[in-house]
């Protein structure tokens, strides 16, 4: 959440004509919205002359809380460069907040004023109040997602409204260079996949057959640690020197060809910071060998403007034709690999330079390879002939042993081992990040998510939307296995419905198909995240409608009821003050994190609450109560004041029948909920059946003759509201 006012607003209108500040204001608000808009961000509304804008609404990228920073500061630095009525300067204070929001996703995708609710909403207005004229104040939480990416300087924690310990605050610099990631402890696991890829990239080069080999894995899967390893690993081919040229692409660079860039700065051995002189004389140096001189001469500069400004302008795009001609020029005198991470990060300016420099070394017939490392939703398409090899998750055992050796480094008890194995999914990424929290203090045994694991599972989830995303939240909702008939009646979609998505969801990645029939998510962090997504009152529908369809029951004739009784409650619901849910559909209601941690997005659930009854929603038909997601509930007009369940076999002694007793303000109503065995009496639970009654239970009188009774759907007493808390 951005929050975004201007300093002293008041004494400035006070001395304006008010059309020098309708003027102001429209070159105020234009600035903004531009900013934001480039940044992706989603105004939520205008408050005066503050202006509210949300990140990671729609969509999550892991980097919600990086692009509302950035915005901020551009958002100071685009105010200051623009001219105003009177020469007027325009000053602003920043805050960013990054936590948990509902927002109503309808108006926000339409481009419209996204309504949202939450804490967080007031933290950002906080901080900006305690930034300076023309900075950019961060929350604890959006300080964290982005270390590494923005340079800050923490302040002194100030006291807050309401809150009993001081808030600490964080001021924003600037942005920074990533730095790379350090790789300094054992490999464990990844054979199969070294072994691939360094074979196919010994074929490319000794062959002299360009080939291009993608490094497919979903974030946290050690995709960058085996692009270290394999430069590693093939250092020499033939008693040759093969030559690598590696490059990261960060979030959102601020020139499109900034990795090109970087090659550039790789191939000439320029440091960040080296002054023109020294720029000038490594890049003379590293192109002598390669060019005549006048060639050379014409060449250097070419290659300064694109290190000054890699904006894909014609100077840029010159620098990196030529860029292009030295990394052909070093294939043909040995072998090279050019190898880009993150490249689904970068421009398709940077997919575009890749693509000429294989297309030319395949006709030239050059010993090059190319190597990309993205994550399984880039969608560009590699020439032929491409290799894609899948990181798969570890092992149980070599998950143990990563674990193990982490704890160890940090000082942590090894014994931490066997909580955590669960939760890591086999992912290095998500060790690493559980190791680290749990050094920085967090309780292993409180389930909560590392804010990195919590990032990297919104974004994965949001790569999907529409009737994907509603199986994704409901299947979340599922204890054990998941499988397409639960997931159906959960969402009350027609049986059958979900299987092509599940479909997708495996093929993406996100799923796997177990042995023993159904699925389970492949990392235990976007089960959590998924559920998370959707809010309390919707997830114990989803909860009560995966139960599935009820086994037959018996009631004696005294409690039987006609079989169209008016006041039936909608199928799926808790009657009579509880909640009401209809349908999974394309609607708009969405619970999430904002700016950092990745939304729970419901955006294809509609929620609707009534607490004055349990009428059906507006406009929709009840569930029929012979389908197999829906049970409905009826009126008992019998009133009996003691009624007793029990199972019992159609032959044989059954243990005695435990009592339940109605409070006399509940006589008259019975309420529907799920009945499961772990839910009742452990006598009954115990009781035999014969198998053409198994599952049968009977609702007695009491002192009625034994035989009396009849099948229907089972009803159990219980106050409105204890229904509500018993079914989440």
């Amino acid at each position: 959440m951005l929050f975004v006012d201007i300093v002293g607003s008041t004494a400035l209108v006070d001395r304006l004509d008010p059309e020098d500040v309708r003027a102001l204001q429209r070159a105020y608000f234009d600035t903004v919205a531009g900013v934001l808009h480039r940044w992706q961000g989603v105004v939520e509304k205008y408050v005066g002359d503050a202006v509210m804008a949300l990140f990671g609404a729609r969509h999550s990228d892991g980097f919600d809380a990086y692009r509302a920073v950035r915005a901020g500061l551009e958002i100071q630095a685009a105010l200051d460069r623009r001219s105003t009525v009177g020469d007027i300067r325009l000053r602003v204070r920043v805050g960013v907040a990054t936590g948990e929001v509902v927002v109503d996703l309808g108006d926000a995708v339409s481009g419209g004023h996204g309504v949202a609710s939450g804490a967080v909403i007031t933290t950002a207005a906080r901080l900006q109040e305690y930034a300076p004229a023309g900075a950019v104040a961060l929350c604890a939480t959006t300080a964290r997602a982005t270390a590494g990416l923005i340079a800050q300087r923490q302040l002194a924690s100030v006291p807050v409204s309401g809150r009993v310990s001081p808030m600490p605050v964080w001021h924003a610099v600037g942005p920074i260079r990533p730095s790379a990631a350090r790789h300094d402890g054992p490999l464990i696991g990844r054979r199969r996949e070294l072994a691939t890829i360094a074979e196919q990239l010994t074929r490319a080069l000794r062959e002299r057959s360009p080939r291009w080999v993608s490094v497919v894995g979903p974030t946290g899967s050690g995709r960058s640690r085996l692009l270290h390893e394999l430069a590693l690993a093939l250092p020499t081919l033939d008693g040759v020197s093969v030559r690598w040229c590696v490059v990261g692409c960060p979030p959102y660079p601020d020139q499109v060809l900034a990795p090109v860039a970087e090659l550039v700065r790789n191939l000439a051995g320029i440091r960040h910071g080296d002054g023109p002189a020294t720029v000038r004389k490594c890049l003379t140096d590293a192109l002598t060998p390669l060019f005549a001189p006048d060639r050379v001469a014409a060449a250097v500069p070419a290659l300064q403007r694109l290190l000054a400004v890699p904006d894909g302008g014609a100077d840029a795009l010159t620098g990196a034709a030529i860029c292009r001609d030295v990394l052909l020029r070093l294939a043909a005198d040995g072998p090279l690999v050019v190898a880009v991470d993150d490249v689904d990060r970068a421009a398709p300016a940077v997919s575009r330079f890749l693509h000429a420099l294989f297309s030319t070394a395949t006709a030239r017939g050059l010993p090059l390879a190319v190597l990309t490392v993205h994550q399984p939703q880039w969608a560009d398409a590699r020439p032929n002939p491409a290799r894609r090899v899948t990181i798969r998750p570890l092992a149980t055992v070599q998950s143990g042993r990563l674990l193990r050796h982490l704890l160890a480094r940090a000082g942590q008890p090894v014994a931490l081992v066997d909580r955590l194995l669960p939760l890591v999914g086999g992912r290095p990424g998500h060790a690493t990040a559980y190791v680290a929290a749990i050094t920085a203090g967090a309780d292993p045994a409180a389930g909560g998510l590392p804010e990195a694991v919590h990032r990297a599972a919104g974004a994965e989830l949001d790569r999907f939307g529409g009737e994907h995303r509603a199986v994704l939240m409901a299947a979340g909702t599922l204890d054990g296995g998941i499988s397409g008939a639960a997931i159906d009646r959960a969402l009350d979609w027609a049986p059958g419905r979900s299987a092509a998505a599940l479909c997708d969801l495996v093929a993406a990645g996100l799923l796997l198909p177990r042995r023993a029939g159904g699925y389970t998510f492949t990392a235990p962090a976007l089960r959590q995240v998924a559920a998370e997504r959707l809010p309390r009152a919707l997830r114990a529908v989803f909860v009560r409608r995966a139960a599935g369809t009820p086994r037959l029951h018996s009631v004696h004739p005294a409690v039987r009821q006609p079989q169209n009784r008016a006041g039936t409650a909608t199928a799926g619901a808790v009657s009579a003050g509880a909640v009401t849910a209809g349908p999974v559909h394309a609607g708009a209601v969405s619970a999430g994190t904002v700016g950092g941690s990745s939304a729970r997005h419901a955006e294809v659930v509609r929620l609707n609450t009534a607490f004055a009854g349990s009428a059906p929603l507006p406009g929709r038909t009840p569930v029929s109560t012979g389908t197999s997601s829906a049970v409905s509930s009826r009126d008992i007009s019998s009133p009996l004041s003691v009624r007793r369940l029990r199972a019992a076999a159609t032959a044989g002694d059954a243990p005695p029948a435990r009592t339940v007793p109605v409070p006399a303000s509940h006589t008259g109503t019975l309420t529907q909920l799920p009945l499961r065995a772990d839910r009742l009496p452990a006598a009954n639970r115990a009781a035999p059946a014969a198998p053409e009654s198994a599952g049968r239970l009977t609702v007695a009188g009491v002192g009625a003759p034994p035989g009396a009774t009849h099948g229907v759907s089972a009803v159990v007493p219980v106050h409105p509201l204890e229904g509500l808390a018993a079914s989440a």
